[in-house]
């Protein structure tokens, strides 16, 4: 089965400075990955080369063997690590705007969720609150059926019920056949779900493998390899 998302010899500089340098990784279909590392190391800047929001300067990246564009943006679901919501709109007007984005929007498990927070259909973004925002965004990312979901600091900023929340959405609402990239530096909370890790340190892969032999191989937790590998 194609990779989800891979890359090779990736890429990105701005100006004289490379955010990423030539980063090789792959993700398969069916885990849960946890994009690790301090903030500057690259990771926002991966996801958006990904989604296509930002081009390489050198090497290759593939969504589902596909380079980013029209094709792959079709297959990939993406949450910003910051608020997009449009403050006027109702949670009905939000579901209205996915679903003539998204083919692949299921507007009824997306209304079953918001109801579930109790939502009222025309409930303004404006008049919720910053964690109930959270979950509104993660839920409607989540209500597509995407091959890769790409979840910029999903947690961020949020109570520990509301991460608690976002990270069980997350884990019931992808399909087998598809891969989750959660990009974060609170790793003690979503250590858990996470099926492999990558730490990026500096735009370059400092480490990669997944989350159980880390844990073997070091006698200790991913959180806290990551303390040791990233020590000031």
């Amino acid at each position: 089965m194609e990779n989800c998302l891979e890359c090779t010899e990736l890429t990105r500089r701005f100006g004289p400075v490379a955010a990423l340098d030539a980063v090789s990784l792959r993700i398969a279909p069916g885990r849960v990955v946890g994009l690790l590392g301090p903030n500057g190391s690259g990771k926002t800047t991966l996801i958006k080369l990904a989604t296509g929001l930002l081009t390489p300067t050198a090497g290759r990246i593939a969504v589902c063997g596909l380079a980013p564009g029209k094709e792959s943006k079709a297959l990939v679901s993406y949450l910003p690590d910051r608020m997009c919501l449009p403050e006027w709109m109702s949670a009905e007007e939000l579901m209205d705007y996915y679903a003539d984005f998204f083919a692949d929007f299921d507007r009824a498990k997306a209304a079953d969720m918001l109801a579930r927070l109790g939502l009222r259909a025309e409930q303004k973004v404006s008049q919720m609150s910053k964690g109930t925002k959270e979950k509104v965004q993660l839920v409607l990312v989540m209500s597509r059926s995407a091959k890769l979901y790409l979840l910029d600091e999903p947690i961020g900023g949020v109570d520990p019920a509301t991460r608690d929340y976002i990270l069980d959405t997350i884990i019931r609402n992808y399909s087998e056949d598809a891969g989750v990239v959660i990009s974060t530096h609170l790793i003690s909370d979503v250590e858990n779900v996470l099926d492999d890790v990558i730490f990026l340190r500096e735009g370059k892969v400092a480490m990669q493998a997944s989350a159980d032999d880390m844990r073997e191989q070091y006698g200790k937790s991913v959180d806290a390899v990551f303390r040791e590998v990233f020590k000031c």
